[in-house]
């Protein structure tokens, strides 16, 4: 191809290696701290969720599920866990869930102020969106890169990994759950002199919940698939064991490991989905539909 057929490169790729690079020189501290908090919230978490002994907690899991829930639900969660005991995958599934939980509990720190000043705000809605585009289209092993630079490798560039892959969902329902609240009852408000602190946390928090709650829902479900990225970038629990897998041709230990993902990945949905369903307007809405 001759010259003039060229177009000039554009070193893109040599811009952003700069930005990471100027990023971990002049802010590394930074980094370093969200590394210990991280990091330390993760080890603490695990150690808690694996104190017990096994069958323990397969019962306080069960407890749990027939409390929330149902004693189906329950007799599932009994069989499931205790399954997980059998394989010897339960304490790899609870450093899973440790991960999990600590990357949702970022992302909807995160996404939900962010989701409202979107919601009330279009200017703020207009940025935010298509970056929220970027960030679920770009894939993991892209970012995972920077993520890797900033923190080495370990269980911190698993968590942030998941929370920037898991966080679109938390800020899009957020907002549309607020855009959706009816404007006659925030006019109510107003007109009663409620100020706008007030109408949020009184009037669109609350009717906006059960659309958050799937937001939320979404994060968790998202978080546990990012399990395998996690475990290969040097996170343990179950993605550690799938990774291991499929380097390695085995496919009992990848069919054991998934099964747990499995498993987890129902009894989470079914809790988060029962936390929803027990919203004061999910409620609201139940007891007006028996007397209409």
């Amino acid at each position: 191809m001759t010259a003039l057929t060229q177009l000039p490169r554009v070193p893109i790729g040599d811009w952003f290696t700069a930005v990471v690079e100027w990023l971990n020189d002049n802010i590394g501290p930074f980094f370093d701290f969200i590394d210990l908090v991280v990091s330390s919230a993760v080890a603490g978490l695990s150690f808690a969720l694996s104190w017990l002994p096994s069958l323990v907690m397969v019962l306080v899991f069960t407890a749990l599920a027939l409390w929330l829930r149902s004693w189906r639900f329950a007799l599932f969660s009994l069989i499931g866990f205790g399954l997980m005991v059998s394989i010897e995958e339960f304490r790899p599934a609870m450093e899973t869930l440790s991960l999990v939980l600590v990357s949702s509990v970022l992302a909807v720190i995160i996404g939900i102020p962010v989701g409202v000043l979107a919601a009330r705000n279009r200017h703020v809605s207009s940025v935010v969106r298509p970056v929220l585009d970027l960030m679920q289209t770009l894939p993991a092993f892209v970012y995972l890169v920077p993520v890797i630079v900033f923190f080495n490798i370990g269980v911190v560039p698993g968590v942030v990994a998941t929370v920037i892959f898991s966080l679109p969902p938390g800020v899009r329902l957020t907002e549309l759950g607020i855009r959706q609240v009816d404007t006659k009852v925030v006019e109510a408000g107003e007109a009663f002199g409620a100020p706008t602190r007030q109408i949020l946390t009184g009037i669109q928090l609350p009717l906006a919940m059960p659309s958050i709650m799937a937001g939320i829902n979404q994060v968790i479900m998202l978080s546990l698939s990012m399990v395998v990225i996690a475990g290969m970038v040097g996170a343990p629990g179950l993605g550690t064991n799938i990774y291991e897998a499929v380097t390695r041709v085995q496919l009992g230990q990848g069919f054991e490991a998934g099964l747990a993902v499995v498993i987890l990945a129902v009894y989470l949905d079914r809790i988060t989905a029962v936390l929803s369903d027990r919203s004061p307007v999910a409620r609201a809405e139940r007891k007006a539909a028996k007397t209409g």
